[in-house]
C-alpha cells in the first residue's frame, strides 16, 4: 500500500509548482511597460497550454522514458503517456518496491517543472517577438532540449550529468534556471535590442503586481524545492528551511546593494533578490545545512545584481525582465556553490562538498554539469532559433509599428488599462 501522507504530499507540491507559472506573469507584467502588460502576460499564460499538451504527447516519454540505456535522453515508449492509467491500475494492487505514492504523481509533477521554466524564457523577449514564433519555438524547445536536458540530469542510472559525471541538482539549478536563463539569452540575441534601449529608462509599470507575483513565486517554490526529495521526510522540510532562509538572505543582500549603488533599497529590487536566492538555492536544497543556505542567499543576489546593474549594460545585450541575469547567474553561482556545502551524507553520489572533505570531486563535477548545460542549451537554442525564425519569413520580432503601438492591442485587440488616457 502506498504512503498516504507521501501521496498527499506530493500532489499538494504539484498543485504548488503549478501556481509558479500564473504567479511568474504577474511578475513579469508588474515589471513591463503598460502598453505590453497583457502580451508579456499572454506569453506566460499560453506555456500552460503548449506544454501541458507537449508534455503529454512526448516531454515526459524524451524525459524520463526508457530503459536508462541512452545517456542524454528517456525514450519512445511512454509517447501520449499511453500507459500511465494502466499502470496507475496496476500499481492499486501490485505496489512497485520502494514506491511511497502512484508513479502517475510524476508526470504532473514534472510537467509543471517543465512550465516554469519555459515562462521564464519569455522575459528575455517581452515587448518585441511575435507570439506565434515564441509559442512555436517553445514548442520545439520543450521536446528537444528541455526533455533530454532532465534526463541527462534526473534519468537515474547511465543519466550523463547526473550519473556519469555526477553533478548534483537538487530541484533545477541546470534543468530549469540555467537552462531556461541562457535560452532566452539566446532568443534576446537573435531578436535584437528593443526600440530606445540604451537611450531611455525602463521602469516597471506596476509594483504591487510584482510584489504579488513574487509572493506567489515563493510559495510555489516551496513545493518546487520540497517536492523534489519525492517523500514526506526529514529531507524535505531541509529542503523548505533552506529556501525559505535562502530567500530571506538574497532580499537582504539585493537591499544592501541597492543601498550602496543607489542610496535606498526599492520594493522591486528586495522581489528581484528574493528571487535570486530562491534561484541560488535550487540546486543546493536538499544538500546543505540552514547556515551554507544563508551564505548561497547572501552570495547569489549580488552576483545577479552585478549582472543586472553592470554587466548587461557593459556587454549591451537586451534582456528585458532579467531572465538570464537572475536565472542563468543564480543557477550557475549556487550549482558552484553547492560543490563546495553539501553534507557528505547527504550527496546523492560518493563525493560530499570541499570544505566537509577537502576533496574538490564533486566541485569539479559541479562546474562540469554546468559547462555541458551551457553548451547543449545554446546549441539546442540557437538551432530551434534560426529554424522558427526562417519560418517566419526571416524575423522573429514584430514590426516597428506594432511595437510602438504596443502588443497588448496589436497582438491581442485588448487593454491592460482601458481606461488610461496617460502616456504608455
Amino acid at each position: 500500500m502506498f504512503d498516504t501522507g507521501s501521496t498527499a504530499f506530493m500532489i499538494v507540491c504539484t498543485m504548488l509548482v503549478a501556481l509558479m507559472t500564473p504567479g511568474l506573469s504577474f511578475f513579469y507584467g508588474g515589471l513591463s511597460r503598460r502598453k505590453n502588460v497583457v502580451n508579456t502576460m499572454m506569453m506566460v499564460m499560453a506555456i500552460i497550454g503548449v506544454v501541458g499538451i507537449m508534455w503529454v504527447i512526448c516531454g515526459w516519454s524524451f524525459a524520463y522514458g526508457g530503459d536508462g540505456s541512452v545517456p542524454f535522453f528517456g525514450g519512445f515508449d511512454q509517447l501520449g503517456c499511453l500507459s500511465a492509467t494502466g499502470d496507475m491500475l496496476a500499481e492499486a494492487t501490485d505496489v512497485p518496491d520502494g514506491a511511497t505514492y502512484p508513479a502517475i504523481i510524476d508526470i504532473g509533477f514534472q510537467m509543471a517543472f517543465a512550465m516554469i521554466t519555459c515562462a521564464i524564457i519569455t522575459g528575455a523577449v517581452a515587448g518585441r517577438m511575435k507570439f506565434g514564433a515564441l509559442v512555436l519555438f517553445i514548442a520545439i524547445w520543450v521536446a528537444v532540449v528541455y526533455a533530454p536536458l532532465a534526463h541527462m540530469v534526473w534519468g537515474g542510472d547511465g543519466s550523463l550529468i547526473g550519473d556519469i559525471i555526477g553533478a548534483l541538482d537538487f530541484a533545477g539549478g541546470d534543468v530549469v534556471h540555467i537552462s531556461s536563463g541562457v535560452t532566452g539569452l539566446v532568443l534576446c540575441l537573435l531578436l535584437g535590442k528593443r526600440r530606445g534601449f540604451g537611450m531611455m529608462s525602463y521602469r516597471a509599470h506596476n509594483v504591487p503586481f510584482v510584489v504579488l507575483g513574487a509572493t506567489l513565486l515563493w510559495f510555489g517554490w516551496f513545493g518546487f524545492n520540497a517536492g523534489s526529495e519525492f517523500a514526506a521526510d526529514g529531507i524535505a522540510a531541509l529542503a523548505l528551511l533552506n529556501t525559505i532562509v535562502a530567500s530571506a538572505a538574497g532580499m537582504a543582500s539585493w537591499m544592501i546593494c541597492e543601498r550602496v549603488k543607489v542610496g535606498k533599497p526599492t520594493l522591486v529590487g528586495a522581489c528581484t533578490g528574493l528571487v535570486a536566492g530562491l534561484v541560488g538555492i535550487t540546486p543546493a536544497a536538499g544538500f546543505v545545512e540552514p547556515w551554507a543556505a544563508i551564505v548561497i542567499g547572501l552570495l547569489t543576489a549580488p552576483c545577479c545584481f552585478f549582472a543586472i546593474s553592470y554587466a548587461k549594460r557593459k556587454i549591451g545585450y537586451d534582456d528585458a525582465l532579467d531572465a538570464f541575469g537572475c536565472h542563468s547567474v543564480g543557477g550557475v553561482v549556487g550549482g558552484v556553490l553547492t560543490g563546495r556545502f553539501c553534507v557528505p551524507e547527504l550527496s546523492w553520489t560518493d563525493f560530499g562538498g570541499l570544505i566537509y572533505t577537502g576533496d574538490p570531486s564533486l566541485l569539479v563535477s559541479q562546474v562540469l554539469g554546468i559547462l555541458l548545460t551551457l553548451v547543449f542549451v545554446i546549441v539546442g537554442g540557437l538551432v530551434i532559433g534560426f529554424v522558427v525564425k526562417a519560418i517566419f519569413h526571416g524575423s522573429l520580432r514584430v514590426s516597428d509599428e506594432d511595437e510602438a503601438r504596443g502588443l497588448d492591442v496589436a497582438n491581442h485587440g485588448e487593454s491592460a488599462y482601458p481606461a488610461y488616457l496617460g502616456m504608455d
